[in-house]
Order: structure tokens, then C-alpha cells, then sequence
């Protein structure tokens, strides 16, 4: 992260912006696909901030990533700030339309006061965030933004947070991060005159309550939306799929929709999710890639190296791995534990009655000596 936000503590831990080089995430894009995986998440503590260490940026990693994302399966951008998607508005609208991109930002606004913000050192005033959101909404039709807003910061009066209140009804966000302010140890905001507690807890429930009066889905109801299903709901009784604009969509349990791309009908929303049927005369699309990796298996082994044992290949590690050795199998059973070895249980098994006689004579030895 670039910033020095005044209530943050992230930036002390993690220290400067890092960046990878565009060609190893592209390789480990590369490898995910390989092993089965069918969505990828690209995050950091500011994602619009990637690059500019390394004398490139966001939207040339974009570009690159989607030349590999195979057919059915999906990129999903992390936060990103808006000093910094501000640069590249024009390429970033081109890349969330990209049919393989979910029309998804995630953009932290934290408050609607240009005061609190100077404050927070946030470095963008409320009307590069309006510019932003109003941007991508226009260029990217039906795109998700989400964002976050700290409640009760040092110094934030009732109008600051009226205006707060005042955008969120404006753009009545699907998906909002309510905070309430909190004052961490070490950073500048600590030692600023705080808030009241029971005024930041007022200002937060009137925020929430605002949230939750609206539904932001209602008017999905009967559409047919493609969706991409991933995982299970927390209350195990479905699979939970996201349509284009990484909107949630729970589907019936059938194992046979895992990891694919589906045509549903919505027939219910709520707050935070949509409910849907498969459409009977729908394609179920799998990704063109592998079997994905059973649980217990690791990440980063080819094929090849994992049937070496078996049968006598060699083996290569992954060039993400770094290690550019290549091992015959006969190396690969002086690696293993004796056990593991032909006739090794035998072996291991005489040597430990071996020591156990031994330790036996000299205990007995002893207790006669004693006595």
C-alpha cells in the first residue's frame, strides 16, 4: 500500500508496496488453471497501486492474466483505492467488461466528508471517489461496487456523517463494510479528540439501518443469468454460485454442478443473495482445464512428478518453484524414509528389537546390582 491512512496499522506490518512480476503471476495463473481451479482472486492491500515499483501497472497485468484464463472460468478483482484506479478509468471499464472478468470493484470510500477525509489521510477527495463509481457504472453496465465506511472518526460531526448517509442512499451499495471507529494503539488517530462511544454507536446503527432498507436484488427476480458455482453455503444446503457481477447465487446441492458454468433462473432475493434453478435446456459449460486437486494433494506438482514413484519417470520441479533440478527416481527413493523403502520395514523392525533387547539386559542388569 502506498497510503498512510492516520487509523491504519496494516501499513506497519506489511511495510512498502511489493510488487511480482507480471510473469510469475501469470505463471501461477497458468498453474492454477492446470490443477483444476476455475475462479482466481487477484488481491493486495491496494490492488490499483500494483506496479509502480516495478515501472508498470494494473490494467498491463490485466491484459496479460486474461490471455490465460481459459473458457468457464472467471478473474475477480480485489480492493483497490481511488487515487489510484483514477489513472487508468478507460482501460479498467475495457478490462471489468471482459467476459471473463466479473464486473466487480471493490473501492473503500470511508467516509462522505472531505474533512474527515484530509483527516484520515486518505489522499482523494468525495468527489474523485463520485467520479470513479459514476465512470465504471456508465461504462460497465450493471457493475458491483462495493465499499467501506468508518463510522465515529476523531473530529466527525453530525454533518460530516448526514453525508456520509446522504451517498450511500445516493448509490445504495449491494455490499457495504460498516465499521465503527476504533482507535489503534500507535497510530495518529489514537491521539486525536475521539468521538463519544455512544455516538459512534448510534452512527453506526443508523448507518446499517439504512443499509438494510433497501434490497438490491428485487428486481432480479426472473431473469436468466449465467452463473460460475464454487463452494458449499455456510448452512450446507446449497452450492453458492456468482453471476457476471459477482452477485451470490445459491443453487441446489448437485454435486454435478461444482466448478462449472451454469444458465439459471432467479426465483427469489434477498439482502444478500438471489436463489436459482438450472434452466432445463441450459449448457452446463466445464473449464477447459484438469480434474482439480483432490484434498490432501499440493499445489505446484506436475503430473509427471507425482506419478514418479510409481513409475519410474523423471521428474522437473515447476518453475514457480524455483528449484530448476531435475531428480531421477533412484534419487527420489534415496529421499525417502527407510520405511518407505523396499524390504525398509524389515529392516526397521529387527534393528528396533535389536535395541529393545539391549535396554532390557542393561535395566535388569542394574536392579541385580542394586540388590
Amino acid at each position: 500500500c502506498l497510503n498512510a491512512c492516520t487509523y491504519c496499522k496494516t501499513k506497519h506490518a506489511r511495510g512498502d508496496l511489493a510488487s511480482y512480476p507480471i510473469e510469475e503471476l501469470v505463471d501461477r495463473a497458468k498453474q492454477s488453471f492446470q490443477e483444476g481451479v476455475c475462479e482466481i482472486w487477484l488481491t493486495s492491500e491496494d490492488t490499483g497501486a500494483y506496479g509502480r515499483d516495478i515501472g508498470t501497472d494494473l490494467p498491463t497485468l490485466l491484459w496479460k492474466l486474461v490471455e490465460v484464463i481459459p473458457e468457464g472460468a472467471m478473474l475477480r478483482l480485489g480492493m483497490t483505492n481511488p487515487p489510484y484506479i483514477l489513472e487508468h478509468l478507460e482501460e479498467m471499464a475495457k478490462i471489468l467488461n471482459h467476459p471473463r472478468v466479473y464486473a466487480f470493484l471493490h473501492i473503500p470510500v470511508q467516509s462522505a466528508s472531505d474533512s474527515v477525509l484530509m483527516d484520515m489521510k486518505r489522499e482523494y477527495c468525495v468527489a474523485d471517489f463520485k467520479q470513479v463509481v459514476d465512470f465504471l457504472k456508465e461504462k460497465v453496465p450493471g457493475i458491483t461496487i462495493a465499499t467501506d465506511i468508518i463510522c465515529g472518526f476523531p473530529g466527525e460531526t453530525d454533518e460530516d456523517f448526514q453525508e456520509t448517509m446522504k451517498l450511500v442512499e445516493l448509490y445504495r451499495f449491494p455490499s457495504l463494510f460498516i465499521n465503527q471507529f476504533y482507535p489503534r494503539p500507535g497510530t495518529p488517530a489514537a491521539k486525536m479528540p475521539q468521538v463519544p462511544a455512544a455516538v459512534k454507536k448510534q452512527r453506526t446503527k443508523d448507518l446499517s439501518q439504512l443499509f438494510h432498507s433497501y434490497n438490491p436484488y428485487d428486481h432480479k427476480v426472473g431473469e436468466r443469468q449465467r452463473v460460475l458455482v464454487t463452494e458449499e453455503s455456510f448452512d450446507s444446503n446449497y452450492y453458492v454460485a456468482h453471476n457476471p457481477f459477482y452477485e451470490q447465487v445459491l443453487v441446489p446441492k448437485d454435486p454435478l454442478l461444482m466448478g462449472k458454468m451454469v444458465e439459471v433462473n432467479i426465483y427469489e432475493a434477498g439482502k444478500h443473495f438471489m436463489k436459482a434453478q438450472p434452466v432445463s435446456d441450459a449448457r452446463v459449460h466445464t473449464a477447459s482445464i484438469t480434474r482439480p486437486l483432490a484434498k490432501g494433494e499440493v499445489s505446484g506438482l506436475t503430473e509427471e512428478f507425482r506419478r514418479a514413484p510409481q513409475n519410474g519417470t523423471n521428474w522437473k520441479a515447476q518453475p514457480s518453484a524455483k528449484i530448476p533440478v531435475q531428480t531421477r527416481l533412484s534419487s527420489w527413493m534415496a529421499l525417502q524414509l527407510p520405511w518407505q523403502q523396499e524390504g525398509g520395514g524389515l529392516k526397521i523392525l529387527s534393528v528396533s528389537l535389536a535395541l529393545l533387547a539391549v535396554l532390557v539386559m542393561f535395566y535388569y542388569g542394574g536392579m541385580k546390582t542394586k540388590l
